[in-house]
């Protein structure tokens, strides 16, 4: 069959992913029907004339990726999925947004095979895409040899108003411009309404206009039923290779129901009479949930032409791997996922003499090491290498020249960084990372949140991590940003107390898989502790571990994490010389800590020693579940000020003379 010569056959398909969407949201009572029936041409043409993937291989490293962006439009995804021949029952689509189901309400990646990232915070999936074609373009660049393009793929998005809206999108498709990712091609949802209506009533900009200045190639598709423009239109992005193409496709939310150009058609069921009017008028005589035969036939030939496609790769990949043996082995282990391991022996290590120094300035000392033995290590930093640790020697920067280059100036647009952090994580074959300022995770949470959510091995670096940087002051001193990032379950917060304590976090980050990893550093610079007598590399890796003891059962227990565990170390020494006995523990992770064995976990903290003191230059509530009702937690509850860092944490009670004062008025020794 070609596509030309069954335009009937073709129509019909595309009400099946219609209706299937209608069905779906109707059985559940809730989803968003109005996309997927406004879409459902272009999406067919896309993933019938165009994407190349095998349904049953959906790891298939050379697949063509596609990213649903506007992902509260997930039944067009799963339609598409379940015609196409993954593993995807009619069950499954049956039981959309249901508890447990493989068909949740916005798509889950590692959750439904063919679903490529989590999307649904809108823009999240266009920043995500952008990583992906950063990746494609950076793999081929190093593993293809001339005759073998062993990395040979494009990316495509389904895109709607809002991910156009979202700034994350305006970030994203800046750098994507900048660097003329020419593989990567958005298809516009042009719809014109937003759940409030239409978006005129908060949108009037020229949004190809935009996309021009930005560097993109753009198309415009005025019907986007005429499956012939829409596939010419496709043709065309991609003959263009030095930009991203982003073709606006004029569709119709609610194609062919009475609600169709409506709102009301976006975020809700049709209704059973709108359901049964929009049957007779796109002639669909079918009953919920069943598709025609000859539909169903058609669209899972993508099962055989999958496999020929990917039997056909394989082919060129057994010769690579003959003729570039070395190079299919790293590219075979980094598409994976293995990068490691790392060990600590192989990295920097520092003596109490070359300190004090800023645990930023040693992961820079390490991390330098790590990329040059690493090749699938990618990232950068959001315009601030230099003061956060990220001023790589190593490794060069990726261009539009130089797509070897493993380096990236993500400029001022740290949202974006975090999409496409996970977009390089998403597509495989590299290890991501990337840098700004503690405070300026506000401006990447939702992606923060979406890496832990999806399982995403992402590092990222936070410098300046407390009051202690000093003078710019309180718009700049994290305060509730360390604890807002121990609240994202999945997500691994480090936050060492030294240079060495430092290189085993980073060994731990590299090593970690399956698993976002947040690095959080100093500016200031803080003393390198003398480690022959001390706990390290197994403590750290444990999330938390006895630094110094006491001879016998001791009285007080002192917990902190940072640069308050040589504060805490001076507080040990002052209180031992008053008769009292303490243990120091050192707690770079909560979150390894909690996983370790109840019995490791008692024998840091004893649970019989009720005495027990947090320090940490934060807001200190994450604390107070391990100081317990006894306890005290000495943190930072208000904004910082400006001043020299030691001014300030004077001015919080954060000194060995401040805390000794608090612990014995608390307590009688």
């Amino acid at each position: 069959m070609t596509p030309s010569n069954h335009p009937d056959l073709e129509e019909r398909v595309i009400n099946a992913i219609r209706f299937l969407a209608i069905d779906a949201v109707e059985h559940a009572r809730s989803g968003h029907p109005g996309m997927p029936m406004g879409t459902a041409p272009m999406a067919f043409v896309l993933w019938d004339r165009h994407l190349r993937f095998n349904p049953q291989n959906p790891h298939w490293i050379n697949r063509d990726r596609f990213v649903l962006s506007a992902g509260h439009g997930s039944m067009l995804l799963y339609a598409l999925l379940y015609l196409t021949g993954f593993d995807i029952t009619l069950d499954d689509i049956k039981r959309f947004r249901h508890l447990n189901s493989i068909t949740p309400g916005h798509p889950e990646f590692g959750l439904t095979p063919g679903v490529e990232v989590t999307s649904g915070p809108l823009g999240q999936g266009f920043g995500n895409a952008v990583g992906m074609a950063i990746a494609e373009a950076h793999l081929a660049a190093t593993y293809n040899e001339p005759g073998f393009p062993v990395i040979d793929h494009y990316t495509y998005v389904i895109a709607s108003d809002g991910d156009l809206m979202e700034g994350v999108s305006h970030e994203a498709a800046n750098l994507a411009g900048h660097l003329g990712l020419g593989k990567l091609i958005v298809l516009w949802d042009d719809n014109r309404i937003s759940i409030d209506g239409p978006t005129r009533l908060a949108w009037s900009e020229d949004v190809l206009r935009r996309f021009d200045a930005l560097g993109w190639h753009t198309l415009r598709v005025d019907d986007g039923t005429d499956l012939e423009a829409i596939d010419q239109a496709i043709q065309e992005a991609k003959a263009v290779t030095d930009r991203p193409s982003l073709i606006a496709v004029r569709t119709h939310i609610g194609y062919g129901s009475p609600k169709q150009d409506q709102a009301s058609a976006h975020g809700a069921p049709l209704g059973p009479e709108a359901v049964a009017e929009t049957r007779k008028r796109l002639n669909w005589p079918y009953a919920p949930f069943e598709v025609p035969e000859d539909v169903l036939s058609y669209m899972r030939r993508h099962r055989q032409l999958g496999q020929q496609r990917e039997a056909e790769w394989r082919k060129l990949w057994e010769a690579y791997q003959r003729e570039f043996p070395e190079k299919a082995k790293k590219l075979d282990l980094f598409s994976r996922g293995e990068f490691g391991p790392i060990s600590a022996e192989e990295l920097p290590a520092f003596r109490p003499e070359d300190g004090p120094l800023a645990t930023r300035k040693a992961s820079q000392k390490v991390l330098d090491v790590i990329v040059s033995k690493i090749e699938g290590m990618m990232g950068g930093s959001a315009d601030l290498r230099g003061s956060n640790g990220l001023d790589l020697k190593n490794i060069e920067v990726f261009t539009r020249q130089n797509r070897t280059g493993r380096y990236l100036h993500f400029g001022v647009r740290e949202h974006g960084m975090g999409a496409i952090l996970n977009g390089l994580a998403y597509h495989g074959g590299i290890l991501p990372f990337g840098g700004t300022f503690l405070v300026f995770s506000d401006y990447m949470r939702p992606a923060i949140r979406l890496a832990a959510m999806s399982h995403l091995h992402v590092i990222f670096v936070f410098s300046h991590d407390s009051i202690g940087l000093g003078e710019d002051g309180p718009t700049h001193q994290p305060v509730e940003h360390l604890p807002s990032l121990r609240l994202i379950p999945g997500l691994v917060v480090l936050r060492p107390a030294d240079a060495n304590e430092t290189r085993y976090a980073w060994e731990i980050a590299v090593n970690l898989r399956h698993r976002p990893v947040a690095l959080l550093l100093t500016r200031q610079g803080v003393p390198i502790l003398d480690r022959s007598e001390l706990g390290g590399a197994e403590g750290t890796r444990k999330g938390a571990y006895v630094l110094k003891d006491s001879s016998g059962t001791p009285d007080l227990l002192l917990m902190a994490s940072g640069s308050e565990v040589y504060l805490a170390l001076q507080v040990h020494d002052a209180l031992e010389t008053k008769g009292i006995r303490v243990r120091t523990v050192s707690v770079p992770s909560l979150e390894l800590f909690e996983e370790q064995p109840e019995a490791y976990r008692h024998t840091v903290l004893p649970p019989e020693v009720t005495r027990r003191v947090a320090i940490e230059a934060a807001h200190p509530g994450c604390w107070y579940r391990y100081v317990g009702s006894e306890g005290l937690v000495i943190g930072v509850e208000t904004f910082g000020k400006s001043a020299p860092y030691r001014d300030v944490f004077q001015a919080f009670g954060l000194t060995p003379e401040a805390i000794v004062a608090k612990i014995q008025s608390h307590w009688e020794f």
